[in-house]
Formats: structure tokens, C-alpha cells, sequence
């Protein structure tokens, strides 16, 4: 199974935690008669989590025949959600089987935990293995390492719905594979927790309406579960059931996301008698997205998720629905397709749960067919037209899908494909830093050094987590020490110059457990000791150096100059956001070293260079127009996620073309967060602060009344999109006084009608009008001078978007009437409530809104 491009499955069951009480054998009853198993395998003794979550050993549930070996990780990716299970494993290196004895009636959801990494000197790559529950085959010939790859994730998960034998057993067998010299099998931890009987039952089949699948004799694996227009729902927010809910924006398809709602305080969520309160926890039936407000709108576009599945399977659909808004029957009804295919015609929530507030759930069982092309699952909503509802509109609160074993009682899918590109480059990099024979002893006094480094961070990780229970006690008042970066608190670091003295011992707890400590001597070894030919870059944090890390992962890596103005605050503030975030558009944090005086960040290495350099550079090559649309388009998805996809919104505040970094696939990631901050919540429109930014990009509001807001990135993103159109720096000195900034002199142009004339001349003559037109009215809205004028970060990537598409098919089905060829597109990101939305329906009727969605419009699924 593999995950689309821009989110990545990575993130994907992110991290376990449960609010229940474990006993020392690992079992405990969330509900009564429920067997519940956490095992951390490899470890010798029990085991927190980061969440607080109890994981025990795993060595009695082994065989007596069982021939393994423990292990701990060689290393510790800054993504791991937690210590615990990870960075223990249970290698095999021959068949071996774990036993559990269960409720024999029950389903019951197993979990398997990966961590592909370098155990007692084994190579990741080696590990092929299988992976059977009885007579069903889970996984076969599989890769954690090339899938993890793959998915540019550090850890995998899989998650499986299993039926024991009449016995009263569930057996797990763990089988190297045959097929690949040296091959062993591994696995680092093991959840699982039973499940009622009734949670699944038959699904109709899509597409024969005389045709049902029987679920509940089948064996399931969990391939998504989606809080539908929520966030993120952790295990012990569910219902007992310890499954987790993720954010559903990834799977999108296209601009077109709708928007999303949330139940009001005065609206009680209630289960009624046919729905258990297990199905789906109250925190996803009381969040929703749905296609807007604007009818015109919703007839011409669906909303519609796309998802990557193996082929040749049968998956279960599962759609969560709960009205909050609406109370009676045809106000909002809609079709619902999947592949194609129509799965339910005029869905009526209200008609089903017969009052607002009420839970339901529909399943559907779907057939994808065997070869290329069919690795994908495509769900869609669109009004149904024929019922003449009230609201032309769609909504759902849940998503849940479930590939189902074949004949051969088989869920194993094929090992996904990294790019070739990607493995020519960790290819080229193991060469070029091969080490010479003069640098042997070097290697073996660093690896005795690393190992050292490890025991002690292991070390601390424990004495860390003990503390951390003794806080949640109470028995223990919370201190600022963290032991992850105890070794740092040297004299050097003491000195009135550095000031970094505290640099550990103020990062939040959870950047302290996911952000990897690098030593000082891996940081040297991975620079040639700093040498200048490494350097590929220069901040005002200090310099930036080419490097490898872990025997062929390249990076760069930010040294800090000890004069620098951007110090110990820039620092922490760096490590505390990129800890927290994972974005295709963000770039990633992959540790950081505070050691002797130094204050050293290690990120992932962009092939490609800044955005500036392709822009200004004479001797880089020169980017097309649809290149720099992507850069463009993929900046905005990431700053978009920054203001609306966290837990909080993030403002960048530093938003420049230095600062939007390209990869080898040319894919653009934002990066440099020591200047962001927190936004401001629900009660207020803004944070007061110091006024921080570049010149050339600063907002001129923010500038006057130091008051911050995202509106302050969108005007330096403004700035961005001139830069791009016009290959220039946003300030230039030499140039005469109009035309030093760059923001104000494209605007100038842009009024009087003559901004073709100031655009990249490597562009002039290659842009279609409407792109040009469209693009420089999106970046001067982004220049308004008053923060409430310009649109939000998601209206400029739908903007975009629509200007890539005019691009790609300049000709082709864009039907815009040419006297309306620069009205604004912009979509509603706001959901109304039932009493306005009548009235904005009319106000914005004369808005043409409409065409744009016709550029979008994706007749899958209708």
C-alpha cells in the first residue's frame, strides 16, 4: 500500500495513547469482558510511553519454541511519537510465533508496530519477513524498510480486524523470508484489544444491487479512518475502542476541500438505540465538512478524497454521518459515489437518524480490480439535483476504510516502489562520502563515541518518563531539567557570548522526546569537521553545510555563528515548531545538537537550493512557468497548513524566497521557523509583538501597529508571487527610487496596466493572459494594504490552483466569458449558519464563482 504524494500516509496513526488503567500482565477491561493486550517486544521490563501509556514485555506470549533475540535501535528518527516501543525490537531469525488466549466470539484489532532501523548491527534493508494470524496471511515478503521509504515515513503501522479460532486463541507467526538471503523478521510492538461482535456486519455491493458482502466472517485490514473536517482524535478519546481518528485534508482532491463546521454548544450529540456508542466517538460525529454555502457552486464540483489502495481487493466504505445544523427531511440530500460508481442516490441524514444531532453510519462494500491504474479509491458527494432539496449541499462527519481478505484468505499487498530517484541519490551520496582508510580509527573512536551517546540518551529517556509519571501523580511538581540535553549544560555554554546555557532546559517536553540529539563528533563526521567546501548556504543564523548522517541520509545542517543576532530563542523556538509538525510543504527537522557552545540544527537535505537562487541567479538554470506555478502553489499548501491544519494557528513571519526551499523533485517546502509565532485563538484577531520580518516583505500594518496575524504571511507571500513573476529581489538599491521595492513597484505597474512589461523576460510571450491576469490580481489582493482586504492563505492556493489549470488547458474546456475573466474566484471558507445562509447565497450570486468551479469540476465518481 502505498500513500498519495502530498500528505503522505505519514501521518498516519501518529501516536497511541490510552486514558485506561493497565495492570502489570498488560491486560485491563476498558468495557467489561474485553481483552486488551500492549506489548513492547524486545524490552525486559514494562515501559511509558510519552503519553503515559503502560507497554509490558513480550516474552510470554512467545512459544517455547520461539528462537529470537532482543534488540534496541541504533538510532532514534525525531518523528517516533515516543521512545516506547520503538526503539526495542523482537528479531527473529526463524519462524516463531506469538499465543494469546482470547474471547473466542469476538473480533479483535491487532496492531503491529515498526521501526525500520539498525538492530545489533543487522541492515534494515535484509528484513523480509511474513506475517500470518492461523490460516490468514497478513503480510507477505514485507519491507518496513522500503515501505517506510517509500512513504517517507519512519515508522510503520498496520492495523488488522482478526476473528480467533473456536478455541479461544489467536496465534501471530512471524516467518523471514525465503525468498531473500539473510532475511530476518522483527516487529517492536503489539496492541491488541477486542471488539464487539456487531461492529461489523454485511455491506452492499457497489454496483449490484442484489448483492451483499458478509464482513463479519472476513478478516479486515484498517487502511484509513478520518475524523471527516475535524483534527486529529487520540486512542483514549475513543470510545474504548483505542483506534485513532486523522485529519482528512490530505486525502482532498484538488482546491475544492468545501468547508468544515463544528456542532454548537447548545446542540447534544445523541446516539440513538441502533447506533453503539463504540461505532465512532462523539468528537467525530460532532465535526463535519461540507461543500459551502453557494448552490451554484455546489452543482458544478464534488467533494471528493482520493486514496491509494493495493488492487484486486474488496474494501469496506464506511460513512459517518451526524447532522448539527439542519432538521427536516430534504433539506440536504445528495448522491454518493465510490469509483465511479453510484453508492447511495438522495442520502438524507436527517431522513435516517430522524432528528438533528443524531448519529448514524452506512457501509458500503467495494470490488477494485487487478492491474495498473486501479490503485485507488475514489469517494464523492454531490447534491442530488433530482430531489430539489432546500440546500443544494453534501456533508459527512467520518470516513473509514477496510480492505477485506480475498479467496485465498490473504490481505498482503505488494511492497510499494520508492523512486528511483530517490535511491540514485542515497546511492550517489554513499559514494561521494565514502571515507577513506585514513579515517578508520576516526570511524571506530565516533562510533564508541555514538554508542555512548545512545546508552546515556536511553538512559535519560528513562529517567525522563519515571519523572513524568511522578508529575502526573502529582507526587513530583514539574521541573524545566530535561535529561535528553543534560550533557550540554557545559562551561563553554555558560559564557556571557553564547547566553546558551538554558537552550535545554527550555524546549517543551514533546521536542525534547521527537527531536534527535546529534553529538558533536557526528556532526563533524558528517562535515569533514566543518570544512568549507561543504558549505552550500549562509544566514543570519550562521552557515549551512552539506552533511550525511546514518551511513548515507544526506542533510544540511544550520551551524549557529556565536555573534549572530538570531540565538537561543530562534533556536528553541525552531526545534519546538518542526518537532510538532509534518508536512510534504514543511521542510523537516531531523535533530539538533547543543554541545560545547554550539547550537547546530540538522534538517532534510533540499538538492535544489532556495527558491532565490533559480530566480536571481544567472548561472542556475532558468524555472519554466508551470515550475514555478508548483513552487508557488506548493508554498502556499504549506503555509496554508501552518494557519489551519495545526493544533494552533502558526504564523511564519518570515515568509521570503530564501526561505522556500526545493528538493530533487523540485517539490517546495517551506522552512526557518525561528521567527514564528503562536496565533492568536478564537477570542482575539491578533498577537502584539516586537516587529520581526526581512525587508522587502513586512507587512506595512504589522510594521505600524505591531500587531500580528496570518494576514502578515499572506502579504510577504504577496511579495513572493511578484518575485516569481518577475525574477527580481523584492528590494533593490540600485535600481531608481519607484522601483527599489519590488511589492510597490509591481503594483504601480499592475494599475497602470503594464506589468507585462516588468515580468522575467525568460517568461515574456509564455504565459497565457488569463494565467497573467489571474496570477497578478492573486498577488496584488495579497499586497492589500489593510490585513482584512486580502484573502486567507487557502484562497490563494484555490487561486493558484485555478491558474495552473487555466495553464495546463489554455484551450480547452475553460469556458470563463471574457467579460468576466478577472472576477474573483475566491471560495467561501467560512460556513455560514442556516439563518445567513439564504441571504449570502443571494449576496454572492453575482460573484462568478461558478465558472472557476467548472474548471475544477471532476466527473469521477458521477
Amino acid at each position: 500500500m502505498s500513500s498519495n504524494s502530498h500528505v503522505l500516509f505519514s501521518l498516519m496513526f501518529f501516536s497511541f495513547s490510552c486514558k485506561f488503567l493497565y495492570v502489570v500482565s498488560g491486560r485491563s477491561s476498558p468495557r467489561s469482558n474485553t481483552d486488551l493486550f500492549i506489548l513492547a517486544c524486545g524490552d525486559s521490563s514494562s515501559k511509558t510511553d510519552a503519553n503515559g501509556r503502560k507497554w509490558v514485555p513480550d516474552s510470554e506470549y512467545l512459544t517455547s519454541s520461539c528462537n529470537s533475540m532482543s534488540a534496541t535501535a541504533e538510532s532514534q528518527d525525531p518523528s517516533l511519537p515516543s521512545s516506547v516501543p520503538y526503539m526495542s525490537a523482537r528479531v527473529f531469525t526463524s519462524e516463531c510465533t506469538y499465543k494469546f488466549s482470547v474471547s473466542p466470539e469476538k473480533h479483535h484489532w491487532v496492531r503491529l508496530h515498526f521501526y525500520p532501523s539498525s538492530y545489533s548491527s543487522l541492515d534494515p534493508l535484509e528484513a523480509y519477513f511474513s506475517v500470518t494470524a492461523g490460516e490468514f496471511t497478513l503480510l507477505n515478503n514485507f519491507s518496513a524498510s522500503i515501505t517506510a521509504q517509500a512513504l517517507t515515513q519512519a515508522y510503520i503501522i498496520r492495523e488488522f480486524s482478526l476473528k480467533p479460532s473456536q478455541s479461544g486463541s489467536l496465534i501471530l507467526t512471524f516467518t523471514p523470508s525465503s525468498k531473500q538471503k539473510g532475511s530476518y523478521a522483527f516487529v517492536n510492538g503489539i496492541e491488541m484489544v477486542s471488539v464487539p461482535a456487531d461492529v461489523f456486519e454485511s455491506a452492499p455491493l457497489v454496483g449490484f444491487s442484489d448483492q451483499s458482502v458478509d464482513v463479519n466472517d472476513s478478516s479486515l485490514q484498517t487502511m484509513f479512518r478520518l475524523n471527516i473536517g475535524g483534527k486529529y482524535i487520540p486512542p483514549n478519546n475513543d470510545s474504548g475502542l483505542t483506534r485513532t481518528w486523522y485529519d482528512d485534508s490530505p486525502y482532498l482532491f484538488g482546491a475544492a476541500f468545501g468547508v468544515t463546521s463544528q456542532a454548537a454548544k447548545n446542540v447534544t450529540i445523541r446516539y440513538p438505540s441502533g447506533v453503539p456508542g463504540y461505532i465512532a466517538p462523539i468528537d467525530v460525529y460532532s465535526t463535519a465538512r461540507s461543500m459551502g454555502p453557494n448552490a451554484k457552486v455546489n452543482e458544478n464540483y464534488n467533494l471528493t478524497w482520493v486514496f491509494q489502495v493495493d488492487a484486486n481487493f474488496t474494501y469496506l466504505v464506511r460513512f459517518h454521518f451526524c447532522d448539527f445544523q439542519l432538521t427536516k427531511v430534504n433539506q440536504r440530500a445528495f448522491d454518493i459515489y465510490i469509483n465511479n460508481q453510484t453508492a447511495q442516490a438522495a442520502a438524507d441524514v436527517i431522513a435516517w437518524s430522524g432528528s438533528k444531532g443524531v448519529p448514524v453510519y452506512k457501509d458500503f462494500a467495494t470490488h477494485t480490480s487487478d492491474g495498473p491504474g486501479n490503485e485507488e479509491l475514489w469517494v464523492a458527494l454531490h447534491p442530488s439535483v433530482s430531489m430539489k432539496p432546500e440546500y443544494y449541499d453534501a456533508i459527512l462527519n467520518g470516513l473509514e476504510i477496510f480492505k477485506l481478505n480475498d479467496a485465498a484468505r490473504n490481505l498482503a499487498g505488494p511492497n510499494p516502489v520508492p523512486s528511483p530517484m530517490l535511491l540514485k541519490a542515497v546511492s550517489d551520496e554513499k559514494k561521494a562520502f565514502a571515507p577513506s582508510e585514513s579515517n578508520n580509527q576516526s570511524k571506530l573512536i565516533s562510533g564508541i563515541a555514538a554508542g555512548i551517546a545512545g546508552l546515556v540518551l536511553v538512559a535519560a529517556i528513562c529517567i525522563f518518563i519515571h519523572r513524568r509519571k511522578k508529575i502526573a501523580d502529582g507526587s513530583e511538581c514539574a521541573a524545566s531539567w530535561l535529561p535528553l540535553y543534560g550533557n550540554s549544560q557545559t562551561s563553554a555554554c555558560k559564557s556571557t557570548i553564547c547566553g546558551r546555557s538554558d537552550v535545554g532546559r527550555s524546549l517543551s517536553s514533546q521536542a525534547a522526546v521527537m527531536c534527535r540529539h546529534f553529538t558533536l563528533a557526528e556532526i563533524k563526521q558528517g562535515t569533514k569537521n566543518f570544512d568549507e567546501s561543504q558549505v552550500i548556504g549562509v544566514g543570519g543564523f550562521g552557515k549551512v553545510y552539506k552533511g550525511i548522517v546514518d551511513r548515507g541520509t544526506k542533510v544540511a545542517i544550520k551551524r549557529s555563528n556565536p555573534c549572530s543576532e538570531q540565538g537561543v530563542n530562534e533556536f528553541q523556538t525552531e526545534i519546538d515548531m518542526l518537532s510538532k509538525l509534518r508536512h510534504r510543504h514543511l521542510v523537516s527537522l531531523i535533530g539538533c545538537c547543543e554541545e560545547n557552545g554550539e547550537m547546530i540544527l540538522v534538517y532534510d537535505f533540499m538538492g535544489n537550493g532556495t527558491l532565490r537562487e533559480h530566480l536571481c541567479k544567472s548561472n542556475m538554470s532558468h524555472l519554466s512557468w508551470k515550475q514555478r506555478l508548483e513552487i508557488c502553489i506548493g508554498a502556499a499548501r504549506g503555509l496554508h497548513y501552518l494557519h489551519t491544519g495545526a493544533k494552533y494557528t502558526i504564523i511564519h513571519r518570515d515568509v521570503k524566497t530564501t526561505n522556500i526551499l526545493l528538493d530533487e523533485n523540485w517539490v517546495a517546502k517551506v522552512s526557518d521557523f525561528g521567527l514564528s509565532k503562536t496565533g492568536p485563538n478564537l477570542d482575539q484577531t491578533h498577537v502584539s509583538t516586537v516587529v520581526k520580518g526581512s525587508f522587502g516583505y513586512l507587512d506595512p500594518e504589522y510594521f505600524r501597529r505591531q500587531q500580528l496575524t496570518e494576514k502578515s504571511d499572506v502579504y510577504s507571500f504577496g511579495v513572493v508571487l511578484f518575485e516569481v513573476l518577475c525574477a527580481r529581489p523584492a528590494l533593490d538599491p540600485s535600481l531608481p527610487k519607484e522601483q527599489v521595492s519590488l511589492a510597490d513597484w509591481a503594483r504601480q505597474c499592475q494599475r497602470m496596466g503594464v506589468l507585462e512589461e516588468i515580468i522575467d523576460p525568460h517568461l515574456r510571450g509564455k504565459i497565457n493572459p488569463k494565467c497573467l491576469n489571474k496570477f497578478a490580481e492573486t498577488a496584488e489582493k495579497c499586497l492589500s494594504e489593510h490585513g482584512i482586504d486580502r484573502p486567507s492563505m487557502g484562497d490563494v492556493l484555490w487561486n493558484l490552483e485555478f491558474v495552473l489549470r487555466l495553464h495546463k488547458n489554455p484551450d480547452g474546456e475553460v469556458m470563463i466569458p471574457e467579460d468576466k475573466v478577472n472576477a474573483d474566484y475566491t471560495m467561501h471558507r467560512t460556513m455560514l449558519t442556516i439563518e445567513e445562509e439564504s441571504t449570502a447565497s443571494e449576496e454572492t450570486d453575482d460573484v462568478n464563482t461558478s465558472a472557476a468551479f467548472s474548471q475544477l469540476v471532476d466527473f469521477k465518481g458521477r
